[in-house]
């Protein structure tokens, strides 16, 4: 079980001395990478706390303002164009926060991040 807790060793090198177990807390889990495709799919996920965070796997459409209007819209996603998070997302179509994709309105930039919030969300440019 991999754990975001403190590192096995210190900064000279020395290795520190476990004071305790693991803890379900600190585990952490496998990147989900949201991809667009035709059907949309999405997964709840158990948190610390009783909560539930909603994970989108798969998407088609997109919360998109309009800066201007000041009005949001519901638009398909045609293609990703840029992400600066790795160039090969854009051969892929993986969406991450910052990611530049092509709506029916024009360009617009991700402000969300799909796979902790449930759905994409972005600005037109």
């Amino acid at each position: 079980m991999k754990t975001q807790g403190r590192s096995k060793r210190t900064i000279t090198g020395a290795i520190y001395h476990k004071r305790r177990k693991k803890k379900k807390y600190e585990m952490g889990r496998e990147i989900l990478r949201t991809k667009l495709e035709d059907k949309e799919r999405k997964k709840i996920v158990k948190c610390r706390g009783n909560v539930r965070k909603i994970r989108v796997m798969q998407v088609k459409k997109a919360n998109v303002c309009d800066p201007k209007s000041k009005k949001s819209l519901k638009l398909e996603i045609r293609n990703v164009l840029e992400n600066p998070a790795d160039s090969h997302f854009v051969r892929r179509n993986i969406i991450t926060k910052g990611a530049i994709i092509d709506t029916e309105k024009g360009k617009a930039r991700v402000t969300s991040r799909p796979s902790q919030d449930g759905t994409v969300n972005a600005v037109l440019i």
